[in-house]
């Protein structure tokens, strides 16, 4: 089985795929000038994995601010190579893709 990445910047595919896996948006603690006005940089958390000390949960608005900001984009894989769902995804720049 093939473990095909996508690139996709649709809000609602994101917090869908996500939220299907236990993820929620998060930062990086101690990244951005000012948590409540810029949150630095965003991360997808699955709890009980390796963010523990370093994310804080934020909302979905304020990830999906900074992300149109940065004009980022979800690289991520729904499958992994032995078809169970896959937690992989990184924040990349639109420009690239």
């Amino acid at each position: 089985m093939s473990a095909e990445s996508r690139t996709t910047t649709n809000h609602e595919e994101i917090r869908k795929w996500a939220e299907s896996r236990g993820g929620h948006p998060a930062r990086v603690r101690g990244t951005g000038s000012k948590p409540e006005e810029d949150p630095g940089l965003l991360r997808i958390d699955f709890p009980g994995y390796s963010g523990k000390d370093s994310l804080e949960e934020i909302s979905w608005d304020e990830f999906f601010d900074k992300f149109e900001e940065n004009k980022l984009a979800l690289l991520y894989q729904d499958k992994t190579a032995k078809g169970e769902d896959s937690r992989f995804n990184k924040l990349v720049s639109r420009d690239k893709h």
